[in-house]
């Protein structure tokens, strides 16, 4: 690396490198130099040169690229040729996907050069954000409880109109809201899984083997319980064949949108509230399973970095569980799951999505599905470059299928009959790159619980 300004300490006798896990700081988003734009931007080019000498990092998302590409085509072939406003470019890009910090880098603390490059990109954000630079229509998208309760009761018409076949409507809508015109959009449901749950209630099984020994409050999440309630079902049919006790609690969204966008203090009021609606239920007993891997990753790490010294934030976190490694943790505990389970045709890939990845929990989904019978489990482990309302605005989602066709492709080539994800986004952007290349339908898509429901025949 080039001995500049900014070139990043000496690494106190310290290799590439270290032996020792990644860790993090807590965010300090209180404190008011966090949001100083002048220190951000000297932080970024300490770390952007940094990164500009390893460049691991080249193949992961569109970030890095821009960076190297910049700096590459500067006059001086270094970051101090590279103008500070053009960060914005990088910071753009970013999916805070934390492959970067989980997978690539080998400078994250507790090595001296303490990089943290997705956490550094929300500090920018967030500055931004303090400066009034905020974007209208992505904070509404964000606004997922509203939205959901809004639609609700006319989901059948908002389906209508939000259909990426219904051109007319979608371009309308990218005219004036700047939603991508082709971005296969969410589905909203007139019964959200609370309500289902509530007029289908699901008894546990006293066979299935941990019938009276586990109950779990299962954190529905707001795309499962405006968008995607049969994972809700299937997550507490699944439970109940177990002979776990579950219930579903939806106090609100987690927070992640708000997080991407640098509202650091919207997240942390929800992760207090949150917090305070699971604090009982985890005294008597519950243990809390997250049904998407964004929120089990904001619950579990982002929300006690937020609120360090929050002992219910904590504790919460402490009890969290991603609903994969809850199911993979029951089955080793009590010598397997109950009998019962049935071969799913045409096999399965499974999308190791980079929020589960980020949660140094192993691939708990593939783990999962292949404690089904003579079933092909296949696994792809790559971005899916969706990345919430990155891959729905018409600026960014060109970027989202750029990032997301290697691993579209990676499953074609396994050739499965159904796809899942850890990420319901995740599987339906794989999905709509798959049908956009093969010219066709594509494998059938489902969270990793609704196909071991299925391989029980408790859901079609």
């Amino acid at each position: 690396m080039t001995d500049t300004k900014t070139t990043a300490p000496k690494s106190s006798g310290k290799g590439e490198g270290s032996l020792e896990a990644p860790t993090r700081h807590p965010i300090a988003w209180q404190e008011e130099a966090y949001y100083d734009l002048a220190a951000i931007e000297k932080e970024m080019e300490r770390v952007f040169d940094i990164c500009h000498g390893c460049r691991r990092c080249f193949n992961l998302c569109d970030s890095f690229p821009r960076l190297f590409d910049m700096i590459d085509e500067g006059p001086t072939g270094e970051i101090d040729g590279v103008p500070k406003a053009d960060y914005a470019k990088v910071a753009e890009a970013c999916t805070l996907c934390d492959m970067c910090f989980m997978t690539k880098c080998p400078y994250v603390p507790p090595h001296p050069w303490d990089l943290d490059f997705p956490h550094l990109i929300v500090r920018y954000r967030a500055a931004k954000r303090r400066a009034g630079e905020t974007g209208f229509v992505r904070d509404q998208l964000a606004e997922t409880d509203r939205n959901g309760k809004m639609a609700r009761p006319v989901a059948g018409a908002v389906n209508w109109a939000l259909a990426r076949e219904n051109t007319p409507l979608r371009k309308m809508l990218q005219a004036v809201a700047e939603v991508d015109a082709e971005v296969e959009l969410p589905k909203f449901h007139a019964l959200t899984a609370e309500k289902r749950l509530q007029q289908e209630p699901v008894r546990p099984d006293p066979a299935g083997p941990a019938f009276g020994q586990r109950k779990v409050a299962l954190y529905a999440t707001c795309y499962v319980d405006y968008n995607k309630p049969d994972t809700a079902v299937a997550a507490a049919q699944v439970l109940a064949k177990q002979g776990v006790e579950s219930k579903l609690v939806y106090p609100e969204c987690c927070g992640m949108p708000q997080f991407e966008d640098g509202d650091l203090a919207d997240v942390a009021a929800r992760a207090e509230r949150v917090a305070k609606v699971f604090s009982p239920l985890i005294d008597e007993g519950y243990e809390v399973v997250a049904l998407t891997a964004s929120c089990g990753l904001m619950m579990k790490f982002e929300w006690p970095l937020l609120l360090p010294g929050n002992a219910l934030v904590r504790k919460l976190a402490t009890a969290t569980r991603d609903v994969s490694e809850y199911v993979v943790g029951l089955a080793k505990a009590f010598g397997g799951l109950a009998p019962g389970l049935s071969a799913i045709e045409g096999g399965v890939t499974v999308h190791h999505a980079c929020h589960a990845r980020a949660q140094n929990m192993g691939a708990k989904s593939a783990e999962l599905l292949r404690m089904i019978p003579d079933t092909k489990v296949e696994l792809v482990e790559r971005c899916s470059g969706h990345g919430g309302t990155f891959g729905v605005m018409k600026d960014t989602a060109p970027l989202a299928r750029k990032v997301g066709k290697p691993a579209a492709r990676a499953v074609a080539q396994k050739g499965q009959g159904a796809l899942c994800s850890d990420c319901p986004l995740a599987c339906k952007h794989l999905g709509q790159l798959l049908s956009a290349e093969t010219k066709g339908p594509g494998p059938a898509q489902a969270h990793p619980i609704e196909i071991l429901a299925r391989a029980y025949g408790l859901m079609s």
